[in-house]
């Protein structure tokens, strides 16, 4: 069960405090077809979708979260109320210790909101004069701003793309010149949504390096949404998992790779001078992930591990054997499959 939080600690306070918090929308509720929207012209009807259920999590100062979920699973509604842009149903959170539905200045200018599907520059414009209004808007004198703009930009390697119109720039340009603009006013909480959403992999690299660097420079806490598992394992000691709206997980990676992949994966080679075993045969030490010739990869639980590959290595002839996890993508996918959270957000793994 996901225990109550109480908010506004005495000492620390948490840059980012969700207390139970939850997320309901009213719908309609209508058949399809011409037959239903006429009918439901007569006899409107609507039902209740809880997007957010109920999550409780607390990021400190300096951390980064990765926040994971499939789609729909509420983690941009999770944001959308903790930086203010929706107020919850019911629950409550804070960030750096203030209500964020209350929109207060002084909150707005240590926080930030980056979507991966979003933008904020003017098209037509050069990026730069996008970063000026920006500055603006956070009242930022003009030359701290072009200096901090100019640090950004290398930091990035898009010094020269700064004066070109944004319609001009790449994606992955754009996205760093989104980064900027961003960061400008120096938030020091980040809420990052798919940041680095259809970039290419040396796009995602920089972007990657800068948040870290960024990270250690500032002390700035975030909280990462990233269908990229690389962004996460990158980045993140600690994962929150969210399915249908609940926790369902939050804790370390290695934490995550225990509770929802309590196997390893071992990948054989056999000598070609014999032949090559059945699929039968190798059963007996663990489950046939796969198998084709001289080459087959186990899953093989974690407890009995040592004394399969000592069985393996005695009764096959084994050329090369490795041992491994499995990619973190299979893992969370199998906590998604496999883990349902109650309404009490209590987590059942069978």
């Amino acid at each position: 069960m996901n225990p109550p939080i109480a908010l506004g600690y005495p000492a620390r306070v948490p840059a980012v405090l969700a207390d139970r918090l939850a997320k309901h929308y009213r719908v309609a509720d209508k058949k399809p077809g011409l037959l239903g929207t006429f009918a439901h012209f007569f006899n409107r009807r609507t039902k209740t979708v809880e997007a957010v259920k109920g999550v409780s999590f607390a990021v400190e100062p300096g951390e980064i979260v990765g926040f994971l979920g499939p789609n729909g699973a509420g983690k941009t509604t999770t944001l959308k109320m903790l930086t203010g842009l929706m107020e919850p149903t019911a629950g409550q959170c804070e960030v750096l210790g203030q209500r964020p539905f209350a929109r207060h200045p002084s909150l707005l200018q240590q926080i930030t909101l980056v979507m991966g599907q979003k933008q904020q520059l003017m098209w037509d414009l050069p990026a730069a004069d996008s970063l000026r209004i920006n500055a603006a808007v956070y009242d930022i004198a003009p030359r701290e701003a072009d200096r901090r703009a100019a640090e950004l930009a290398e930091m990035l390697g898009v010094t020269d793309e700064l004066t070109r119109p944004v319609r001009k720039l790449s994606l992955g340009q754009r996205m760093k010149v989104e980064l900027i603009a961003a960061l400008l006013h120096r938030p020091k909480v980040l809420f990052l949504d798919e940041p680095t959403l259809g970039l290419d992999i040396n796009a995602q690299t920089a972007v990657r390096d800068f948040l870290r660097t960024y990270n250690a420079e500032q002390g700035a806490a975030m909280l990462l949404t990233s269908h990229y598992m690389a962004d996460i394992t990158a980045l993140c000691e600690r994962v929150i998992l969210i399915h249908e709206g609940l926790v369902i997980h939050d804790g370390g990676l290695d934490a995550l790779l225990e509770r929802f992949a309590p196997f390893r994966e071992v990948a054989l080679d056999f000598d070609t001078n014999h032949p090559a075993p059945s699929s039968e045969s190798l059963a007996r030490f663990g489950d046939v992930e796969s198998h084709q010739g001289h080459a087959a990869t186990l899953l093989i639980g974690r407890d009995g591990l040592a004394s399969a590959v000592a069985a393996i290595m005695a009764d096959l002839p084994v050329a090369d054997l490795t041992i491994h996890d499995p990619p973190i993508e299979q893992v969370i996918n199998r906590a998604f499959e496999t883990g349902t959270a109650d309404k009490d957000g209590e987590v059942d793994d069978g």
